[in-house]
Parts: C-alpha cells; sequence; structure tokens
C-alpha cells in the first residue's frame, strides 16, 4: 500500500500557502496593466483565482511525488506500483481542477487526454472531460456554463452593429449550446435562413493570456523539481491551437476549405458561413441540430417518427442507441469517418485537430443513408509538404514492416533511437513483427516489448515528445480521438489501419494506381471472408448439432 500523501505539518501546509500566494502574485504582475478597462479587471481577478487554484493544485501534487517516491529504487516494482497509485491521484487533482476553473482548463484537459504518449492514468482520468457536455435543448457542446445575454449581445452589436433587428427576424436569447470559448445561438436571418450564430465570451482574449501564463509558470515548476518531466512542448502546442481558435475568421476560412476539399464526397457536409455576419468573435453559419438521447433526456424521441423530422435531425457520432434507431450501421459510420480524417492526413495535408463526439454529427440523409456533419473548425493544421509526404512513406514502411526505412524516417522527424516505437505506437507491432497486419503481438513479442518499455524513464518521454515536429504531435493528438471514435463504434483495428494504408498510398501518388487498387481489394476481400465465416458458422452450427443428436455414438460421448 503506498504512502497516502497529506500535509503532515503546518509549517508544510504554510509553505504551500506562501507558494501559491507568490505564484499567483507573479502572475498578477504579468497579466494586469492600469490602463485595462473594468471588464478585463474582472477577467484578471478570475484569472488571479483560478491561477492560485491552479499552483496550488501542482504544488501539492509536486509534495505528493516527492514524498511517496522517497527511498524508492527506480527500479524496483514498488517503485512502479506507487508511481502508478501517485500518477492517478494526481490525474484526479487535476481533474477536479479543470472542472473548477472550466473555459481553457478544460480544453487543456482534453488536449492531454487525447494524447496516448501521456501516462495512461492521466489520459484515461482527463477523458472524461470529453463526455462532460451540457446540453441546452438537447443540442450537445463542450463543458461550460453559459454567459447571460445582456454580455453575449455587447459583443454582437461591437460586431455587427448596434441594431440587430436589421439583420435578424428572430434571435433566441437562450444559448442552444455552450462550449469553453463561445455559446451558440438560434436565429433567423431577414431571408429566413435558419442560422447558428456562435458568440465568443467577453474578456476571452485576456483570460486566455492569464491562463497560458498560468500553465507556463507551472510547467516550469514542475521541471524545477523533475527536470525529466519537461510539459513545455505541451502548453506551446495547446497555446498555439487556442491562439487560433481565438479567431472566428480563422475558423470560417477553415471551414470552406474543408468544404472544398471534399466537395465530390457525398459523405462530408460542412455548414455553409455567412460572411456578411461574421467577424473575429462572431462566427453565423448553417444551422445544424444534434442531439445526444442519453443526454437529452428523451425531448427529441417523441418526434423521432416523424419522416419530416428524421431528415434533418443530426446526432453525435458516438450515439450508438440514436444510430441503431435509425437503422444506419456503426462500423459503416466508423470507416467513413476514419477515411475522411485519412484523407485529410496523407492527401489534403490539412487536419481537423478537434475530432471529439460533441463536433462530429451524423445526418440520416445522403446516398449512403447517413452523412457526417463537420462542425468546430477552429483548430486545424495544414501539414508541411515534406513532413506529409515522410508520413505517407512511415506508414507504408509500417505496412510493409520496413524496419530500416523506419528508423531512416525517424532520423528525419528527428526522434532517433525512439523511432523504433512507432510501430508500436500506430499499429500496436513491435519494430521486429512479421505478424500480419492488425494482428497484434505474440506472446513472445509481448513479453519483450514489456521488458523494454520497463526500462524507459520519464526522460525518455519528455525528450521523445520534444525531439517530434509540431505538425506530429497534432497528429498523435488526432489519431488519439479518432481511435477512442472507433472504439466506441464497435470497429476492430483493421478498419483504421487499411484506411490509413491505403490514403498513405494515395497520398505518395494521387492518381490511382496498383497498390491503392490492392488495398481496396484487400478491405473487400476481408469483408467478403468475416460474412462467410459468419454465413458457414450459421449454417455448420446448426447441422452439427442435429447431426450428433442423430449419431449412435452420442450418447456415449461424455
Amino acid at each position: 500500500m503506498r504512502r497516502i500523501f497529506k500535509l503532515p505539518a503546518t509549517a508544510a501546509k504554510t509553505s504551500l500557502y506562501l507558494l501559491t500566494a507568490a505564484g499567483a502574485g507573479a502572475l498578477a504582475s504579468q497579466t494586469i496593466s492600469p490602463t485595462l478597462v473594468p471588464g478585463e479587471i474582472r477577467a484578471g481577478i478570475s484569472g488571479i483565482v483560478r491561477s492560485s487554484r491552479a499552483v496550488w493544485t501542482i504544488a501539492s501534487t509536486v509534495v505528493d511525488y516527492k514524498y511517496s517516491l522517497h527511498g524508492l529504487s527506480e527500479d524496483s516494482d514498488d517503485y512502479r506500483r506507487v508511481l502508478s497509485e501517485v500518477h492517478l491521484c494526481s490525474a484526479k487533482r487535476i481533474l477536479q481542477l479543470c472542472e473548477a476553473n472550466k473555459g481553457f482548463y478544460v480544453k487543456a484537459g482534453q488536449f492531454v487526454a487525447a494524447l496516448r504518449q501521456v501516462p495512461k492514468e492521466y489520459s484515461s482520468t482527463l477523458s472524461s472531460l470529453q463526455d462532460q457536455v451540457l446540453i441546452i435543448q438537447c443540442v450537445s457542446w463542450t463543458y461550460a456554463v453559459p454567459c447571460h445575454f445582456k454580455a453575449i449581445k455587447e459583443v454582437l452589436t461591437s460586431s455587427l452593429g448596434p441594431d440587430l433587428l436589421e439583420i435578424f427576424l428572430s434571435f433566441d436569447e437562450h444559448p442552444v449550446a455552450a462550449a469553453s470559448i463561445a455559446q451558440v445561438h438560434r436565429a433567423v436571418l431577414k431571408d429566413h435562413q435558419e442560422v447558428a450564430v456562435k458568440v465568443q465570451y467577453p474578456g476571452l482574449e485576456h483570460q486566455f493570456k492569464i491562463d497560458i501564463a498560468a500553465m507556463s509558470f507551472l510547467s516550469k515548476f514542475v521541471a524545477l523539481f523533475f527536470p525529466e518531466y519537461r510539459f513545455g512542448w505541451l502548453v506551446s502546442e495547446f497555446a498555439e491551437s487556442v491562439a487560433l481558435e481565438l479567431d472566428f475568421i480563422h475558423e470560417a476560412r477553415n471551414a470552406e476549405r474543408t468544404a472544398r476539399n471534399f466537395k465530390n464526397n457525398t459523405v462530408v457536409r460542412v455548414p455553409h458561413i455567412f460572411w456578411d455576419f461574421t467577424t473575429r468573435r462572431v462566427l453565423t453559419m448553417e444551422f445544424c441540430q444534434g442531439c445526444k438521447l442519453k443526454y437529452g433526456g428523451g425531448c427529441f424521441r417523441h418526434a423521432s417518427s416523424t419522416p419530416d423530422y428524421q431528415k434533418f435531425l443530426s446526432f453525435q457520432v458516438d450515439d450508438l442507441e440514436f444510430m441503431i434507431e435509425m437503422e444506419i450501421e456503426p462500423i459503416k459510420v466508423a470507416k467513413a469517418l476514419v477515411e475522411v480524417f485519412a484523407e485529410m492526413i496523407f492527401v489534403h495535408g490539412f487536419v481537423h485537430g478537434d475530432p471529439h463526439p460533441g463536433n462530429i454529427l451524423v445526418s440520416p440523409e445522403g446516398p449512403n443513408s447517413f452523412c457526417l456533419v463537420l462542425l468546430d473548425h477552429g483548430i486545424y493544421k495544414e501539414l508541411d509538404e515534406g513532413f506529409r509526404r515522410d508520413y505517407c512513406q512511415l506508414w507504408k514502411a509500417l505496412i510493409l514492416l520496413d524496419a530500416n526505412k523506419i528508423l531512416q524516417l525517424g532520423e528525419r522527424f528527428g526522434v532517433g533511437k525512439y523511432s523504433r516505437y512507432f510501430p508500436l505506437i500506430f499499429t500496436g507491432r513491435t519494430i521486429d513483427s512479421k505478424s500480419a497486419l492488425g494482428r497484434g503481438m505474440s506472446a513472445e513479442e509481448r513479453k519483450n516489448i514489456k521488458q523494454d518499455l520497463q526500462s524507459l524513464k520519464m526522460e525518455d518521454l519528455s525528450s521523445f515528445m520534444e525531439s517530434l515536429p509540431s505538425d506530429f504531435l497534432m497528429i498523435l493528438r488526432t489519431d488519439g480521438l479518432l481511435r477512442s471514435l472507433l472504439s466506441k463504434l464497435g470497429a476492430p483495428h483493421r478498419v483504421r489501419l487499411l484506411a490509413y494504408a491505403k490514403y498513405a498510398i494515395q497520398g505518395l501518388s494521387p492518381k490511382s494506381n496498383p497498390e491503392s487498387e490492392l488495398l481496396e481489394l484487400l478491405s473487400w476481400t476481408e469483408q467478403v471472408w468475416h460474412s462467410l465465416i459468419k454465413l458457414l458458422k450459421q449454417i455448420l452450427v446448426p447441422a452439427g448439432y442435429r447431426l450428433r443428436n442423430l449419431s449412435p455414438f452420442y450418447s456415449l460421448t461424455p
């Protein structure tokens, strides 16, 4: 049993209180100036409260690690067991911090949860932030508390003009969805077009500066006590992605570019942007209704049998209950989803970086009986063309088990010796594996990789993550979110691997080629094979049962 951390003495508590005050004071000196307007001052004071809470949480966590692991050998089983327990305890503590501070802290928690490269205790615990949604009028969105309409109206009038009646026939003051940086209202334009108006919370940019300053301070504070735990790369990547998300003009351009990229793909739909009513802090787009039944309290269920209603109702991509009710096969949705993102990564080089369930709706329309509606285009990454081609080459090498090519590409990506773990990260195999794609590892391979991983230290993880190009970090996060969605949809591992292999080869040679056709055939053959096996089971199992009953020797068998 691990030694449970408590602040054992008044002196220890006093030290933490002083540290918290010092940290908050330092942050305040960086973020509050006498020229701030009252709204920004309120944001600054709120930021200091949130920062103080964060400093206290992280300081407590540092003491927990130091106290609990003191005197244990890093090579011992006791050390690994206690470390896992402290990871879990600390992850729960940070989850409480994210839920208390809300806003950017929730987004930061979601950002970490999507990375499989952090200790699993953190990714699994913080993953609950992906599922915390606020449902208003049965529409789901990221966890947040809606802002009073008076403050929202000030943003609207300062962005679109003083008289909103000149723009809208009607504007619902009650939000249909609330996110960590904005909330969405339903409205009708003068031409009777129904729209969704996404309005950024007032004072958000100043709050962002305070929160990022706090996170940067805390990452340096942790590294001071634990040099091997370096998270500066994580804070930088998070700050870069969120800074872009705060500009709704940038988001609108991303949406239109994605729509153009998939203009010939009937499975993908992107809401239309109304540029006349879109600014840096207000985004007006086509309204797409969404509902997740298990949170919505069944408020749409009474209408689900109405044909006209079914035509426009969409639901979150992980809502299996509604999917089954609408007679849509989850595996087909999973396959379509992973192919859309594989095309983004390997072919377009323009990647949606936040594919959590609230940002992807399934609409029961289109030639395939459904289409995917992509929302929230704030976080995108335009991949460097050299990186995109190298990443395609990496996946081709992973599929062909070309160890030399994987190690060569690892040098190009700047990770050196750590490239030997690429097959494990992406395909669940070792670099020396000879097993078929998607078949996993043999018992011997599992034993060897377990011993290998036990030899790795946190220093190795920090070095690996720091060495990766920014493009690669985005890919890892997007891939982590996709794998979580595919798991919820019940898709086998091979669905993702085959899609990535197909589009990696297409990304190297955009025109049709034999290798791509071969992979298409492999995918089709696999489906036929599984269908054949299922059919044979249905035929042979009952037949075998009847034969055993007819056999004169059946009664003699044990």
